[in-house]
């Protein structure tokens, strides 16, 4: 098989192969997105965060998310579908707790959940089943609210109103790096 001739450097057999290449690498996680009434009372604790002086990157409404699975690179979501469909998801109902940092990562938290913890646990089962790579640290559930922060006054004296919300989905999200920041893609859901 040739790659024909021509072409500067690798750049004519980056392309050919690009096009040989029945599946594109992505950067893939599952996750739990979250409705209005969630989104909204995060991002007004973003908005108390910044009032208080804490710099960072915060994350934009849109890629607020609760991390179940991180994939990473990975080239074929179908079969990361497959097992999300093997994965056996019920609804279940999650709710806001607490907020804590990670070194310079602020966050918020979710109430402790059995029904959750489960699923997880499950869902990483059936993706190891399948041989799907996925990042094995211990599940922590939280959500990403700023990186890289710095805490002039220390840690900012916020609080987190209780809010529940019942999820009826799990979402695989692909994410692409944007001129602005990443971008998340819902491409399938059970």
């Amino acid at each position: 098989m040739g790659y024909g001739s021509g072409g500067v450097g690798g750049v004519w057999l980056r392309v050919e192969l690009e096009w040989m290449t029945p599946e594109r690498i992505m950067r893939l996680f599952i996750s739990i997105q979250f409705d209005e009434e969630i989104l909204g009372t995060l991002t007004e604790l973003q908005d108390d965060l910044r009032e208080q002086g804490m710099e960072g990157r915060y994350s934009d409404r849109a890629n607020l998310h609760l991390t179940l699975a991180f994939i990473g690179e990975y080239g074929n979501p179908d079969e990361v579908m497959d097992a999300l469909e093997e994965s056996d998801f019920r609804p279940l109902s999650i709710g806001l707790e607490g907020v804590g940092s990670f070194g310079d990562t602020f966050w918020a938290g979710i109430s402790e959940n059995r029904a959750l913890m489960s699923y997880v646990k499950r869902l990483r089962k059936v993706l190891s089943d399948h041989g799907i790579p996925y990042d094995r640290k211990r599940f922590n559930p939280h959500i990403t609210l700023a990186r890289k922060v710095r805490f002039d006054k220390g840690l900012p004296a916020v609080s987190i109103p209780a809010r529940e919300m019942m999820v009826e989905r799990i979402s695989l999200m692909r994410s692409d790096r944007g001129k602005h920041g990443m971008i998340y893609t819902e491409i399938g859901c059970v």
